[in-house]
């Protein structure tokens, strides 16, 4: 069984392999390559990938701290609500804000056009936001739950009872919040930061409808565009060592994540009570928490929600149900698929490892666990980039006709990038369980399947399916992977998503959209009723 897991675990991260691969293949000219795109497309993408990462980077960091330490640390109107409420906007595909956010304020939308009818203006009243500042904004406003939810647990965690020592040593607010409350969650914002970067750089939905020259956008376009697959290969390259090191960064600050608690902190953290506010800070607490939630969710919803009204209520009624329904199936029969399987290897692999033994199952285990933060773009890249070479030197070779164009290389593409999803669940689960019990069953004659079946299954239950929810949800949303490997006449709602706002048939987009978003409500506030049964905000 171990070395089967092995050998799965290692198919899985292929993509990685074939991606690196095309650097090694002889007679490529990879170098004439390499040159050729550094001298036109390459500085383009890589100044708007910075440009982007970087204004990410500083929105999430000053939005999601601010955000974490006026939930936990202040007492303000409606703050038990903003607790779950800021969480609300990681349901909502960047793609999907993006196609809300632009027909609601293009120059030719209804807001410009009744402003400029009832004020008399001429020409765009704000700047285009399809565009790299509209872009970044957006993912501002739909990422800032990364470092908010990381930077809350560690405040709540550890800042209660130093909050409480300054405020003795006589340290005004402002230097209690600056000099010892932020600096302890550095390690989780900085984690919190990475995160949303990464999900940047893999983004393809908002790059490619807002006209970006990023580099997941120039793979797509170098593959299939250009036809060049040694191009698309070596910028899935360059993407991944980007990856690479936001992985080593997110890695590094959750290593010193934790810190030394004073002892009976975590009664300090449960008594304390929040610093309360009144008039103008309480108001600006309350806009603080107010305008995230309604950019990042409550607004583009209501938006698409008057599209689908509009169009449905129209002379013409043009929403396809009939097909929808097609749709909708076929994402839900391959997010279900690939849940199921993403979860049962996670079983399978989180047994076999708490067993302690060997080496190499280990290894692939953690080369397996990178998947997830490997964009979507570069997993397609991957797998038909070796493909190809397999086809062209056994023409007769059936490898291309099972994995490319098929439901089979799509199912593989979702398991390598979310297999990680379910394998994180499952062992944060195995940590809850005292190796005790398996000394217990084993003494009493449990054999190694019963004992799996009998002791750890009912125990990891509810790990399980919320790993089996989070892969579903995240292979509903998938895109650059889902619209290079799908089949031939089969869509999936993030697919017929973005097809329908690439024509500007935004109204026909909503459906898909809400459903999406509907389908990723689910596990976030999972994570909001978990957040609340844990007391973590403090002053509770």
């Amino acid at each position: 069984m171990k070395f089967g897991l092995t050998a799965i675990c290692l198919l899985l991260a292929l993509p990685v392999l074939g991606v690196l691969g095309a650097w090694f293949v002889p007679d490529s000219g990879s170098l004439d390559v390499l040159r050729h795109q550094a001298s036109t497309v390459l500085p383009g993408y890589a100044g708007q990938s910075a440009l982007l990462a970087l204004g990410v980077g500083v929105g999430v960091t000053l939005l999601g701290s601010a955000l974490a330490a006026a939930v936990a640390l202040f007492e303000f109107p409606g703050r038990r609500h903003f607790e779950w409420a800021l969480l609300l906007p990681l349901a909502m595909p960047a793609y999907v804000l993006a196609y809300a956010w632009t027909d609601a304020l293009q120059f030719s939308g209804p807001l410009q056009t009744a402003l400029r009818a009832a004020f008399g203006l001429q020409g765009a009243l704000w700047p285009d936001v399809r565009s790299l500042p509209g872009a970044t904004v957006l993912f501002v406003c739909c990422l800032y739950p990364y470092v908010y939810l990381l930077a809350r647990a560690a405040l709540a965690e550890r800042a209660a009872a130093l909050l409480e020592a300054a405020r003795l040593l006589g340290a005004g607010t402002r230097r209690r919040l600056l000099d010892v409350a932020l600096p302890l969650a550095r390690p989780a914002v900085v984690a919190g930061a990475a995160l949303a970067l990464m999900e940047t750089l893999a983004d393809y939905g908002v790059g490619a409808y807002f006209g970006l020259t990023t580099f997941s956008t120039g793979i797509y376009k170098a593959w299939l565009v250009m036809n060049d697959r040694i191009a698309a290969a070596q910028l899935a390259s360059l993407l991944l060592v980007l990856v690479a090191l936001l992985i080593a960064a997110e890695r590094l600050a959750r290593r010193r994540m934790r810190f030394a608690a004073p002892r009976g902190g975590a009664r300090a953290a449960a008594d304390s009570r929040p610093h309360t506010l009144h008039g103008a800070a309480a108001a600006a607490a309350v806009t603080l928490c107010v305008l995230p939630v309604l950019l990042g969710f409550v607004l583009p919803v209501a938006w698409l929600g008057r599209l689908l009204w509009l169009e449905a209520t129209s002379s013409e009624f043009g929403l396809p149900l009939a097909r929808f329904a097609e749709w909708a199936w076929a994402s839900f029969r391959i997010a279900a698929v690939s849940s199921l399987a993403a979860t049962a290897l996670a079983l399978a692999l989180g047994f076999v490892l708490r067993q302690g033994r060997g080496r190499a199952l280990p290894a692939a285990a953690r080369l397996l666990s990178l998947g997830y933060a490997i964009p979507g773009a570069v997993v397609a890249v991957g797998i038909l980039l070796p493909v190809g070479w397999v086809q062209q030197r056994w023409p007769e070779a059936p490898l291309a006709a099972i994995v490319t164009g098929t439901v089979v290389g799509l199912l593989y593409a979702c398991l390598a990038r979310f297999s990680a999803v379910a394998l994180q669940s499952v062992e944060a689960g195995y940590a809850r369980l005292p190796p005790a019990l398996d000394e217990s069953a084993r003494l009493l004659g449990a054999g190694t399947p019963r004992l799996f079946a009998r002791v750890h299954f009912p125990l990891l239950r509810r790990s399980a399916l919320a790993a089996a929810l989070l892969v579903f949800v995240d292979v509903m949303k998938e895109l650059p992977a889902t619209l290079v490997l799908r089949p031939f006449g089969v869509d999936t709602l993030a697919v017929v998503a973005y097809n329908f706002a690439r024509d500007e048939r935004l109204a026909e987009a909503a459906l898909p959209s809400l459903a999406i978003v509907a389908v990723g409500l689910v596990p976030v506030l999972m994570l909001a009723r978990a957040m609340r049964s844990s007391g973590g905000g403090g002053g509770r």
